[in-house]
């Protein structure tokens, strides 16, 4: 990125920042879960499906799969009906089930506390891996980019990138690192509420109005 357009960008990223926290002052995921096992199986389900439905859908999963063990013991087929609604069930369920293994065998159970070896968790790649150690241990070493995330920083300028990578590595350069795990949350909100996906007019959005 050019050094002029870097500052162009920190300076639009500066009023952003002050613009949702004053729509948004208090932010967090939606997804329900009440360990940090569930947080992953949660956020693979919500891959191309809508948190509403995947906390519908966990509501029921995580009364009937109690433990890392019931995942890991789990039946294939029985399971993938448990998630079907969710979308791509199938490659869901093996993700899962093998997360469920790999964690239970080479992790002694526990969820992992770092990047590199989250990475290696069947169905984890970096967003995941971002929103799973940002609530589960505080630790923040990037942002998590979903579809909300990368429509909206191309839309408002922050990125030219299409690729989630990309995109994350753009924002890292144009955000204090203090706002990176807070800002993911507060761009979903601005989503839902006032810049949807739909057709509608951008000017009339409350960002439009201050870039």
């Amino acid at each position: 990125m050019l050094p002029r357009v870097l500052a162009a960008r920190k300076k639009k990223a500066q009023k952003i920042v002050r613009a949702l926290k004053k729509l948004f002052p208090k932010t967090g995921m939606a997804l329900r879960y009440s360990n940090n096992w569930e947080l992953v199986v949660a956020v693979v389900l919500s891959a191309q499906c809508t948190d509403k439905k995947v906390n519908e859908v966990t509501e029921k999963l995580f009364r009937k799969y109690r433990t890392l063990d019931d995942y890991a013991d789990a039946d294939p087929k029985e399971f993938e009906k448990d998630i079907h609604s969710t979308g791509f069930f199938r490659n869901k369920t093996k993700n899962i089930l093998e997360a469920a293994n790999m964690i239970r065998n080479d992790f002694g159970g526990k969820i992992p506390r770092t990047m590199e070896e989250l990475l290696l968790v069947p169905g984890v790649a970096r967003k995941t891996a971002n929103i799973v150690l940002g609530n589960a241990y505080g630790v923040v070493e990037g942002i998590a980019v979903d579809t909300h995330v990368i429509r909206l920083s191309r839309l408002l300028g922050l990125t030219d990138h299409a690729d989630a990578v990309k995109i994350e590595r753009d924002l890292m350069q144009v955000l204090p690192e203090k706002e990176w795990f807070a800002f993911t949350y507060r761009l979903i909100d601005y989503g839902r509420k006032y810049c949807t996906a739909r057709r509608h007019d951008h000017a009339a959005c409350p960002l439009s109005k201050i870039l």
